[in-house]
């Protein structure tokens, strides 16, 4: 995965997902208890010590509370996750479109038609032209689509025919599915390696990272007003993301010792997440709110959600001493 040197309490922490989370979820249902030492220095296990199991209803949810807590309510120290079976087969392909909408319309017909896709990646023209001149991979620079099928042998055979259609059907091109792991990784290491693909486009410039996630039906519509945007800013912001969930980001590159440019990357990331809220969806899917975000997690929960969020800080948290200025 994109984030394969990320330790375990720290996705918790802030309610990370990754390629994967369209078929397994993300971390929030994989995480089934919590050892967390508290500001007071107590120690607390969030389904009670040594306790695992699939489903409870034994009081409020803590360990939901802690995952995506981003480190303002304790120190997350261990976490037991929930285990899924490796597929007995697998199987990886790269599809080209003549635009972002039509690869992201894509996506949201593989998703209704039921196909059991275990990961749906995009990349923009601009990610793509990109990914391919930083892994030398032969691949035309344009919308893609990379699709990850899991399952047994027979029901493999099954579910590429019905992903082929559908992607045929947008226009897509470039279908040839790879089944050996070299072959497989080699397909993602393309993904894998975009944020560095990304800074390559400017050197010496910084790198600025930020997401959104929407509901599937309105994902065509708000990636496409935010190429449109992207553009009429003026801004290098290629777009990837694990769209199969509705999740996308845009890496923004820019010159940080440019006042005006840095000005134009805020305003964008602003608009980005007021987008995503008028289209019922939330202003981060994975990066967490953190400092950049905090205006906008008001507008999405209202003041009393935020004033909610706020009673349980104090509760927990007195004095202020976890992650201050975070969030909140």
């Amino acid at each position: 995965d994109p984030g394969a040197d990320a330790s375990l309490c720290g996705m918790a922490a802030t309610g990370a997902s990754g390629t994967n989370a369209v078929r397994y979820g993300t971390m929030r249902p994989n995480v089934l208890n919590l050892r967390v030492v508290l500001p007071d220095g107590r120690l607390l296990h969030t389904a009670g010590p040594g306790r695992q199991p699939r489903k409870r209803a034994a009081g409020y949810d803590l360990t939901s509370l802690f995952v995506g807590s981003e480190g303002t309510l304790g120190f997350l120290t261990q976490a037991t996750l929930r285990l899924h079976p490796l597929p007995e087969a697998t199987a990886v392909t790269v599809a080209s479109f003549p635009s972002v909408g039509a690869a992201v319309a894509c996506t949201v017909q593989v998703l209704q038609a039921a196909v059991p896709v275990a990961r749906i990646e995009f990349l923009d023209d601009v990610m793509a032209d990109a990914c391919v001149r930083f892994s030398g991979m032969g691949l035309p620079a344009a919308a893609t689509l990379l699709l990850e099928l899991h399952g047994s042998r027979h029901s493999l055979a099954e579910q590429q025919q019905q992903m082929e259609e559908i992607v045929c059907q947008n226009g897509g091109s470039g279908l040839a599915w790879a089944e050996g792991l070299e072959e497989r990784e080699q397909l993602w290491s393309m993904r894998h390696n975009a944020w560095y693909a990304a800074l390559a486009l400017r050197p010496g410039c910084q790198g600025y990272s930020t997401d959104v996630c929407v509901p599937i039906s309105r994902l065509p519509d708000v990636v496409v007003e935010t190429k449109q945007d992207l553009q009429a800013s003026g801004l290098t912001g290629p777009m990837v993301g694990h769209v199969g969930d509705g999740n996308f980001h845009c890496l923004l590159i820019f010159n940080s010792q440019d006042p005006e440019e840095a000005k134009r990357v805020h305003a964008f990331t602003q608009r980005l997440g007021r987008r995503a809220l008028a289209a019922g969806g939330t202003c981060t899917g994975e990066h967490g709110v953190g400092l950049g975000k905090r205006a906008l997690l008001q507008e999405e929960l209202g003041q009393a959600g935020l004033d909610t969020l706020r009673s349980i800080k104090a509760a927990l948290d007195p004095h202020n001493l976890m992650n201050p200025g975070k969030v909140l």
